[in-house]
């Protein structure tokens, strides 16, 4: 029955009528203003770039909506709705241009129409850009060997999918080629290996950017371009856009480099490891395990009921506790110890909460690395640090040590099973000030678990070094120095008071203190 209705549905969308349907019109009529709105941004200029958007209509799935894109080698400025093309979910040409009279040329689809599909196909977008903009050009040619753009610490960040000001934004490079078709291929790759990218730039050519809807689309497109705007007259004033206080630019051996990749001589005239990136652990290694168990644990712990009583409504609050749910729903599924059931909304706010209550402590309890509990914990220290009531504390030596790294050009990032929002919390308010000024990156268990090696592949492949061995790790677990190891990264154990015991012959260089590094 749900077939015959899918295959009904789809005929119904490849009609005449539904292809003169109001939904239809008005994209096409969408698609046109939006042409004329790019040209007046530049990056549609000479009949360059391109958009598409698909026809949304509540009764069809994303998947199976129609496709409007605009045609190749027309003046984008000029177009008028009757310009645009129509394509099944599949490419087929459902609806064509009819020809105009000299100059005009012959009505030809864009030549991005094999890209289209693959962000269509590979990220369910709803919309996606082309732009030729000078910006989104020009920031590829800077540096002629980088197969990316990293920049860090802008305000407009926050405005592409999944990342925050202090987050590090990475938009993969492809080379260009004499025909856009010939990029399809590359550009997949770039989806795939860049799974959190919302958009690929194509060196001395420009970008494809996609997003759930045209809204998501173009608000994303406005803030790239300001973006790689602000990169290039940052370049221009000699400063670094991919380090968080946007300082100098360094210089090595007469070359500018945005990080340090030169080796090392040690008080012994031992040449040390190249390192361009340095990744900490926080318990045990720049922050005492006391601090966790003794002071954050017990805060979350004590506050799990006033928080949820006191945010029940808000949407970040309903998305903690389905994630909870879905949790609990499967730690109930494999008998875990402590899980209790969570009754439905309807049962009342204080009967969910009190079933929440119950779980959370019970994971807490058993100190459990998991998603859905470290989002919780994440809001609620949050409160605590920004009401004062908590305070982050980091070991003497943490502060001057990411300052001199800093200062040197070594990009450091956080790696730990704590929230990302936790990560910044705790450097953000620490008893040394603010911290993250040093900090380029924040990484959690979303990359995978710490004691899998895939995990710091994912880290070396997001933070954009040539080779693993460049980045160095610094933890007080045994296991997860194992797991780095095997990924090729170099490996320091931390040892601070309060650290469990190390396996006798373990082969791991150790420190007490950042200044042994």
């Amino acid at each position: 029955m749900a077939a015959v209705a899918l295959n009904g549905l789809k005929m119904a969308a490849t009609s005449q009528a539904y292809l003169e349907s109001t939904p239809v019109n008005d994209t096409r009529k969408l698609l046109s203003d939006l042409c004329r709105h790019f040209y007046g941004l530049g990056w549609v200029s000479g009949t360059g770039g391109s958009i598409t958007i698909k026809v949304h209509d509540e009764s069809i799935p994303k998947p199976q909506q129609l496709i409007v894109m605009s045609p190749s080698g027309v003046q984008k400025e000029r177009m008028v709705p009757e310009d645009m093309y129509v394509l099944s979910p599949s490419g087929c040409f459902l609806s064509s241009p009819s020809p105009k009279p000299y100059p005009n040329k012959p009505p030809k689809c864009s030549d991005c129409a094999p890209l289209f599909l693959k962000a269509y196909l590979m990220r369910n977008a709803g919309a996606v850009i082309h732009s030729h903009g000078m910006e989104s050009c020009i920031v590829t040619m800077i540096d002629p060997l980088s197969k990316e753009f990293r920049i860090t610490h802008m305000e407009m960040i926050k405005g592409i999918q999944g990342h925050g000001y202090y987050d590090e934004l990475v938009v993969p490079i492809i080379e260009n080629t004499a025909y856009e078709r010939e990029l399809t291929d590359a550009l997949a790759e770039a989806i795939e290996a860049y799974p959190k990218t919302t958009a690929v730039l194509v060196r001395n050519h420009g970008i494809y950017i996609w997003g759930d809807s045209w809204i998501h689309a173009k608000t994303q497109a406005e803030c790239y371009h300001y973006l790689f705007d602000a990169a290039i007259k940052l370049y221009q004033l000699g400063l670094d856009w991919s380090t968080p206080d946007h300082g100098p630019i360094k210089k090595y051996g007469g070359k500018t480099n945005m990080s340090v990749k030169a080796g090392t001589v040690n008080s012994n005239h031992e040449t040390e490891p190249s390192r361009r990136c340095i990744v900490l652990d926080i318990e045990g290694t720049t922050t005492p395990i006391s601090f966790v168990t003794d002071v954050l644990f017990p805060f979350a712990r004590n506050n799990v009921s006033r928080h949820l009583a006191a945010t029940y409504e808000t949407d970040e609050t309903q998305d903690d506790i389905k994630l909870l749910r879905t949790q609990v729903q499967n730690d109930l599924e494999q008998g875990i110890v402590g899980a209790v059931p969570i009754p439905p909304d309807d049962a009342g706010k204080e009967e969910v909460i009190a079933a929440l209550v119950a779980n959370v402590e019970a994971m807490i309890k058993a100190d459990r690395k998991i998603t859905a509990l470290k989002q919780l914990q994440g809001h609620i220290w949050r409160t605590g640090f920004q009401n004062n009531e908590l305070e982050g504390v980091v070991f003497e030596d943490v502060p001057e040590a990411l300052q001199k790294w800093h200062a040197s050009g070594i990009k450091v990032y956080i790696y730990s099973s704590g929230s990302r929002l936790a990560q910044r919390l705790l450097f953000g308010y620490t008893n040394h000030g603010d911290l993250r000024k040093y900090l380029c990156g924040f990484f959690d268990t979303t990359v995978g678990n710490k004691r899998e090696t895939k995990s710091y592949v994912e880290i070396t492949e997001s933070v954009g070094v040539d080779k693993p061995s460049e980045i160095l790790f610094v933890t007080d677990v045994y296991q997860e120095a194992v797991a780095a190891k095997a990924a090729g990264l170099e490996v320091i154990i931390s040892i601070r008071p309060g650290n469990g015991p190390l396996p006798d012959n373990h082969g791991f260089k150790t420190i007490t203190s950042f200044s042994d590094i």
